[in-house]
C-alpha cells in the first residue's frame, strides 16, 4: 500500500466512524502502517472533515516526515502498537459511547457471544493512565496480548487489524458487543461461553466457511467426500 492510498483510506474511515456514531468531533484517532512509515490523523482533526492531505506521516520514531499538521496526541499509543503487536497494520481508537461507558465500570467483557472470537474471546480493560503518555501506551498494548480489542479505563476503546477495513469493522463489532453486554446485564447475569464452546464455534465456522459467500450447490467441509 502506498502512503497516498493510506491517506485516502484514513479519510474515508474517519467519515464512516463519525457517521456510525463511534466518534464525536475530535474524540478518536486512526492510523495505518506502510513499511517504516505510519500515516495517522492529525491532532484536533474533526472526524468527517479529515481529508487525505490532512493526514500526517511519521517514521517509526515519531518524527514527522510528511504533512502540514501535527500528529494525534496519542502518537505513542499507535507507535507502541506497531512496535509490539504482530500483524498490526492499522489501529483505530475511539470514544464510542457504550464502550467508553463500560470502560468506567467493568474489568473485562467476557465472551457472551461467539462473534467475540474476532477479539480473541474476552475483551480486557487496560488500567487508566493520562492520555498521550507512554504509560497509557504500555497499559493498552500489554492488555492487548492475545486480543485485537481493548477497553481503556475511563477513556475509550482501541482495535487493531492487519488492515484498516478490519480495524474499523472490529471497532463497530466492539460497540455492538458492549451494547449487547449492557443490555444483558440489565436483565440479569449474562451466560458466558466456555472455552470448549468457543473451540466448537471455530470448528463450525471452518466447516461452514462462515462469513464467506458460496454457490448454493457447493458443499461445506462436512459435506465433502473424504
Amino acid at each position: 500500500m502506498t502512503l497516498a492510498t493510506a491517506r485516502e483510506d484514513i479519510s474515508r474511515a474517519c467519515t464512516r466512524l463519525g457517521q456510525e456514531g463511534l466518534v464525536v468531533g475530535t474524540a478518536g484517532n486512526v492510523s495505518v502502517r506502510c513499511d517504516d512509515r505510519v500515516a495517522l490523523t492529525p491532532t484536533g482533526g474533526v472526524f468527517g472533515e479529515i481529508d487525505a492531505p490532512d493526514v500526517t506521516v511519521v517514521d517509526l520514531d515519531g518524527n514527522v516526515v510528511d504533512g502540514r499538521l501535527a500528529p494525534t496526541s496519542e502518537l505513542a499509543l499507535h507507535l507502541r502498537a506497531y512496535e509490539r503487536l504482530d500483524g498490526a497494520g492499522a489501529v483505530v481508537h475511539t470514544h464510542a459511547p457504550m464502550a467508553t461507558a463500560l470502560s468506567c465500570v467493568v474489568d473485562e467483557i467476557p465472551p457472551i457471544h461467539y462473534q467475540m472470537l474476532a477479539f480473541g474471546g474476552s475483551v480486557p480493560v487496560a488500567p487508566y493512565a493520562t492520555f498521550g503518555t507512554d504509560e497509557l501506551a504500555d497499559n493498552v498494548v500489554d492488555a492487548l496480548t492475545g486480543h485485537t480489542a481493548v477497553l481503556m479505563r475511563n477513556h475509550g476503546a482501541l482495535c487493531y487489524g492487519g488492515d484498516l477495513e478490519t480495524a474499523v469493522e472490529l471497532s463497530l463489532l466492539l460497540e455492538w458487543t458492549c451494547t449487547l453486554y449492557w443490555r444483558a446485564r440489565l436483565v440479569g447475569t449474562p451466560s458466558v461461553l466456555t472455552a470448549e464452546q468457543l473451540e466448537e464455534v471455530v470448528r463450525s465456522a471452518v466447516s461452514h466457511r462462515y462469513g464467506a459467500t458460496r454457490p448454493i450447490d457447493e458443499p461445506t467441509t462436512e459435506e465433502q467426500p473424504t
